[in-house]
């Protein structure tokens, strides 16, 4: 099941504004307020969804149903006012189904390529996990390359472009695995939990007669999200920044069977940069590879035993590799 709105191909790059570090700051707080309009109690869930974006990045949003996974990348995209498309991963989605297929036209007797739902902005993987890995792996070109390939024809995807996926955690025997490949195509990795007591009463009062989501108005345009994606990725990052994030991936591919890859480092060196400015920053700090560190890398681990997984190996890489 899909529901596509893609941009038209004219449009897929638009010309490219001049935005300060402030600018882009002060952008993604008014986005992550605008998102806590429809979404209580995960602010910091929101910052690193706003902070993906922003560097380039995609999410996966893991839980059990009815936390919010799905309405979080819906009030993301109104945010930003963005073509936005939602999949529904099923056991029976075809890979076409994604990317899109050629149609034979009868009136002009040639085939012509009809978009799938990655022709978008923003596009809503929706239990991501449901569909067999030959659905999924449709998604590995998007993801890395930002473009897809149909029957040999290679087509770009619009920009910006930025996959956020729901993956369900409650019933294994009914979703398959994620390829490796594909979760280390991801930027960050988030877990929502539930609401405490308050901020649960808070939502109910939001949501019990009109939904927020109903409502929601963008408070900025791609035009501007490209803009600030370009002064995200001019950030500065100085040697020893490199140096002491190549020194913690290098930690975890000592104590672990699988550890980060260099596009782990990449991805982790780019969130900083995003979370620099977000601190209203133009260079990047250890203290913003700290921050993004426990979600940017320990879905990209593999340990060979249970007693410990990705994220415990990360704390103890955060703890003994010291920053120079």
């Amino acid at each position: 099941m899909t529901d596509a709105n893609p941009p038209p191909e004219s449009e897929s790059r638009p010309p490219t504004e001049t935005v300060t570090v402030s600018q882009v700051a002060d952008l993604c707080a008014e986005i992550e307020t605008n998102v806590a309009d429809v979404i209580v109690g995960h602010d910091d869930a929101i910052e690193h969804v706003v902070t993906a974006m922003l560097a380039r990045g995609h999410v996966l949003l893991e839980d059990v149903p009815g936390v919010g996974k799905t309405m979080l990348a819906r009030s993301i995209a109104t945010s930003v006012d963005c073509p936005f498309s939602r999949v529904q991963f099923t056991p029976d989605l075809l890979p076409a189904d994604v990317t899109g297929v050629n149609v034979f036209n009868q009136k002009t007797r040639e085939f012509e390529f009809q978009s799938g739902p990655i022709f978008a902005n923003v596009v809503l993987g929706d239990e991501i996990n449901r569909a067999p890995p030959k659905t999924q792996s449709a998604l590995l070109e998007a993801m890395e390359e930002q473009q897809v390939t149909v029957d040999g024809d290679t087509r770009e995807l619009p920009d910006p472009f930025t996959v956020i996926a729901t993956q369900n955690t409650t019933e294994p025997n009914r979703t398959y695995d994620l390829p490796f490949a594909e979760l280390d195509r991801f930027m960050k990795k988030l877990e929502l939990g539930y609401p405490n007591p308050e901020e649960e009463a808070e939502l109910l009062g939001r949501t019990v007669g009109h939904h927020p989501i109903d409502s929601l108005e963008p408070v900025t345009d791609r035009e501007t999200l490209v803009a600030a994606r370009e002064t995200v990725a001019n950030v500065r990052v100085e040697t020893p920044v490199r140096e002491y994030a190549t020194r913690l991936v290098g930690d975890t591919r000592e104590h672990a069977h699988i550890g980060v890859s260099p596009r782990g480092t990449i991805a982790l060196l780019r969130a900083a940069q995003a979370r620099a400015v977000v601190n209203g920053r133009e260079y990047v700090l250890p203290d913003d590879v700290q921050t993004e560190a426990p979600v940017v890398l320990p879905h990209r681990i593999k340990t060979a035993g249970r007693d410990r997984d990705g994220a415990t190996l990360v704390e103890d890489a955060l703890e003994r590799v010291p920053v120079e």
